[in-house]
């Protein structure tokens, strides 16, 4: 989404200047001198306006920005918590493909809102849809393989949610840094710096280290809706994820920066092309069109409504803050994973298994630190000037 600040441009006005030459007979030529000190009181006005307006702007970012990313780290937390829990009740088991068919469904009528929301309107919106969505079909097609892979994403999370211990789920996902940094320099030719690829380094021995210290056989859950779990299984499905998400992630970036279009538009394209993949995948899953909502109920509704909010929280939180900040949200979410999985699942934490999350929490940090450019030193002359400034204006 983009912003005009036109508030600043109309904040700035010009000083008129007085000529020295002008002689002080006439009364009007009086009034024409003090034009400019009323002018100058003006502006000082309009600069302690302008000051306010920029302070109340970072107070309002600021707050936007910490309030996304405590609701980032909450839903991050109890996503991976929620689709563990739900996937090992003793009750009539929900069809996972069900569930990411019906997160498409919340996530379209959400994105809609906010376009017509965005447009100023739900005329204007209807009208911007119909001509961007429909009119244009090539550039929505562009979508159709971001829309598909994150389909089938979400269905392997699913899988890997069933088999793995929300703790190593929630360690494990963090590979896909890794593979969005692999498909960054594969396909968007960036260059890395040296502490990322020891923070990728980093990452992938810490998360070997979770894994290994998983190899024990789980207590499996013996219920009557409840398949047998197998952690290579669980494992497996996590890592085809994340390279699943790494190269849709990069690939529906270099399809947002060729366009103007925004990012709630472009998400009103994908998740209109993700219902015919989601159908079909839930069609192949299970066979039938009927029972579609089987073993839906008020925990499974909020589990697809959490899940639909995630990637629209993560767009504001992209918007605001920074990579420490998202790094640190991410943390405190694996921590709150743990602890939790402790006391809900009987989650055994050893000491092989903290030293991976810590060397992943590491490796988060260490890769989305950014140096501060040093401050370009002022000559003399130019200190002087600002000091002189500051006494004309005392």
């Amino acid at each position: 989404m983009k912003s005009t600040d036109t508030t600043d441009e109309l904040a700035v006005k010009s000083e008129p200047v007085v000529s020295e030459a002008v002689e002080l007979e006439d009364p009007q030529d009086l009034a024409a001198v003090s034009l400019p000190l009323n002018n100058t009181e003006d502006n000082m006005d309009g600069d302690s306006k302008k000051a306010q307006y920029v302070h109340n702007r970072r107070v309002n970012y600021g707050y936007i920005k910490y309030v996304s990313l405590v609701i980032l780290t909450i839903q991050n937390a109890a996503l991976g918590l929620s689709m563990r829990y739900a996937r090992t009740r003793d009750v009539e088991m929900f069809s996972s493909a069900a569930a990411v068919l019906m997160a498409e469904v919340f996530k379209l009528i959400i994105c809609v809102g906010l376009v017509m929301q965005e447009s100023g309107g739900v005329q204007k919106g209807a009208q911007s849809m119909y001509n961007i969505v429909i009119l244009n079909v090539r550039d929505t097609l562009r979508v159709c393989v971001p829309s598909f892979l994150y389909i089938v994403q979400n269905n392997l999370l699913y899988l890997s949610a069933s088999n793995l211990d929300a703790a190593t789920y929630q360690v494990t996902y963090q590979l896909k840094i890794l593979t969005t940094a692999f498909f960054a320099v594969l396909v968007l030719k960036r260059s890395l710096k040296k502490w990322q690829w020891l923070a990728l380094a980093i990452l992938a021995g810490g998360v070997a280290l979770v894994q290994l210290s998983s190899t024990e056989k789980a207590h499996s859950v013996k219920t009557t809706h409840l398949p047998e779990q197998s952690k290579i299984l669980g494992f497996g499905a996590a890592l085809a994820a994340c390279f699943i998400s790494g190269f849709a992630g990069i690939y529906f970036e270099k399809v947002l920066k060729e366009s103007d279009i925004s990012v709630w538009m472009r998400n009103v394209q994908l998740s209109l092309l993700s219902l015919p993949f989601g159908t079909i995948t839930y069609l192949i899953n299970e066979g039938t069109k009927n029972n579609l909502l089987k073993g839906f109920d008020g925990f499974v509704w909020y589990l697809v409504i959490l899940q639909a909010a995630g990637g629209l929280i993560v767009a504001v939180v992209v918007k605001y803050a920074d990579n420490i900040l998202k790094g640190f949200a991410t943390s405190v979410a694996i921590i709150i994973s743990c602890i939790a999985s402790i006391y809900l699942f009987d989650f055994n934490l050893t000491v092989q298994f903290a030293l991976g999350t810590m060397f992943v929490i590491f490796s988060i940090f260490l890769y989305g630190y950014v140096p501060k450019k040093p401050e370009p030193r002022t000559s003399l002359n130019e200190q002087d000037k600002n000091c002189e400034e500051k006494c004309l204006k005392k």
